[in-house]
């Protein structure tokens, strides 16, 4: 910074004042320092700045993956709304380990980012190092509910089960309930939110009996719990399944398939299977999914202004103005072949 001051003649309060908000300076200021920019090429080091800053403009975002497309558009509809208000974010994957997360979490720590918004892994109980991080910065949970009262965004489990149940109870046999591996408390949740919703229609509530693997591997956990049921098909509880979420049901249309069991809605069909969050693959498996839908734009948009409300920054978005830390979404019914 020093060497680029005298070359571009000026004192260096006066480039750093322009480097942290350009509109600071006068045109004619900002624009001979854009033009000496193009001439030596100079770019200042975001990290050393932040580092230096009382409160830096990095957010830090951690999700269990990063190849998953849900989280994929999840956190590039965040990575662009803080880029527009002068934040860089910083994506970490945790791939569905607690001992990642914390390595995350200390990163975060180490380059003195502002905040952070993080789908948890982990079962009931939380993360001492998350709770030990949400102590000195704000922090917005995404995806899977917090076990305390932190600020959240995600979907309404108890309206979203509540509509997929009572489509498919309305629409032929009742549905029994494939779970997810407990790797997270959004697990219990999905399920609670399934009974929930086949009391309050008077009918018995079946769980379907599961290994009780710790994996994140969803679509393989799956496949082998589900060809080990559709060994004999005739003891189901029901031949309709609805799953926790899209990646198992992937995983239970393929174990279907290879059984030889067509699935789908209609005199013809074997069985019916729907899912939940509609996954951006979800419109293309074979036969098309019918599930309820997520909305990761809005809740990006909602976490990243979440966390700038937090911030002390301006949020003109009158969902965050209203005064809630905890945001819970509505669901759509998407109506596709496999139900």
């Amino acid at each position: 910074m020093e060497d680029f001051s005298e070359f571009v003649g000026l004192s260096r309060p006066t480039v750093s004042k322009y480097f942290n908000d350009p509109s600071s300076v006068r045109k004619k200021t900002r624009d001979t320092i854009e033009e000496a920019l193009k001439k030596s090429g100079f770019k200042p080091n975001m990290f050393a700045v932040n580092l230096n800053r009382r409160r830096s403009n990095i957010i830090g975002i951690v999700v269990p993956s990063t190849l998953d497309p849900f989280f994929m558009a999840l956190t590039r509809r965040i990575e662009i709304i803080a880029s527009e208000a002068g934040f860089l974010a910083l994506l970490l994957s945790s791939d569905g380990r607690a001992d990642v997360e914390d390595e995350a979490v200390k990163t975060f720590r180490s380059m003195n980012v502002a905040g952070a918004i993080v789908a948890p892994v982990g079962r009931s109980g939380g993360s001492s190092s998350l709770d030990q991080l949400g102590k000195n910065i704000p922090i917005v949970y995404v995806d899977t509910p917090p076990d305390t009262g932190a600020a959240y965004v995600g979907t309404d489990n108890r309206q979203s089960f509540g509509l997929i149940v009572d489509y498919l109870c309305r629409s032929g046999e009742p549905p029994c309930f494939f779970g997810m591996p407990e790797v997270n408390t959004n697990a219990i949740e999905r399920r609670n939110a399934y009974l929930v919703a086949m009391i309050a229609r008077n009918l018995t509530a079946e769980v379907l009996t599961l290994s009780d693997a710790a994996t994140w591997d969803f679509e393989r956990f799956a496949f082998e719990e589900a060809s080990r049921l559709f060994e004999n098909v005739s003891r189901l509880p029901s031949k309709t399944i609805v799953c926790a979420n899209d990646r198992l049901a992937f995983g239970v249309i393929a174990a279907a398939w290879q059984k030889g069991l067509k699935v789908g809605h209609g005199p013809d069909c074997d069985i019916r299977i729907a899912g939940h969050d509609d996954h951006p693959l979800s419109q293309y498996a074979c036969p098309p999914l019918t599930t309820v839908k997520q909305n990761y734009n809005d809740i990006g948009r909602l976490a990243i202004g979440l966390l700038f409300k937090m911030l002390g920054e301006k949020v003109e978005d009158s969902e965050i103005q209203n005064g809630r830390d905890q945001i819970l979404l509505k669901s759509e019914l998407m109506l596709r072949a496999s139900a």
